[in-house]
């Protein structure tokens, strides 16, 4: 099981600009990867692609030996929901729900809701959020709001989890807290990480990095 890329392209405008290049890699069963490279050197935009989120132009990308370029609309959102996690720079939690119920949405869209909700606050005692169950994001820190959006992308257990920046907004203290949960979810969990960061610290958390430089691999170790 895996996610591999073949020959992948992206291009956007008119006339089109290249942002990535005929990429091919292949992130094992598992393994915790992180993406570098400066602004503007594609790493957001491969991140989006392998998760989905974005379709190349050119060249495919599978993920358990699915072509996701090729799948319809409906197939690959379910896919997506299941097997996929997200975090973002930003938490982008829901102002009118509280803590818990941000974290069950996912499992909300599957009417999965009751059946998740021992997990999702075992999920909270596990980030130090037990008594912030019912809380809104308002009442919530930084920090805190974030490690709810983590507790969101990882309800539904999923396979591969996909991070842009996850400690982008936060302080050093609560980055590292944040770094230290999604770290232990690799090794625990064996949750496949793919994460964007420009913190060289945090990348050499990974077990491999990734270099892009204007929309190409230059290093992948």
């Amino acid at each position: 099981m895996a996610i591999v890329a073949a020959h992948v392209s992206k291009r956007f405008g008119a006339p089109p600009v290249a942002a990535l290049t005929d990429i091919s890699l292949r992130i094992g069963d598992g393994e915790f990867v992180s993406l570098t490279g400066r602004s503007g050197s594609g790493k957001s935009t491969l991140l989006y692609i392998l998760s989905s989120l974005d379709l190349p132009s050119e060249g495919k990308v599978e993920i358990d030996g699915t072509d996701l370029t090729t799948m319809p609309p409906e197939d690959l959102y379910r896919f997506r929901n299941e097997r996929m996690g997200f975090i973002f720079q930003f938490h982008y939690l829901l102002a009118e729900l509280n803590a818990i119920e941000n974290i069950l949405m996912p499992a909300r869209k599957f009417r999965q809701e009751l059946a998740r909700q021992p997990y999702a606050k075992a999920l909270l005692e596990q980030f130090g959020l037990a008594d912030k169950m019912h809380r809104l994001p308002r009442q919530l820190s930084g920090g805190e709001q974030q490690r709810v959006a983590i507790a969101r992308a990882l309800i539904m257990q999923p396979r591969y989890l996909f991070a842009d920046e996850p400690t982008g907004s936060l302080d050093s203290v609560n980055g590292d807290i944040v770094m230290g949960i999604i770290r232990e979810v690799n090794r625990t969990e064996k949750t496949a990480v793919v994460m964007v960061t420009h913190d060289p610290d945090f990348a050499n958390l990974a077990q491999r990095q990734i270099r892009l430089m204007d929309g190409r691999v230059v290093q992948a170790e």
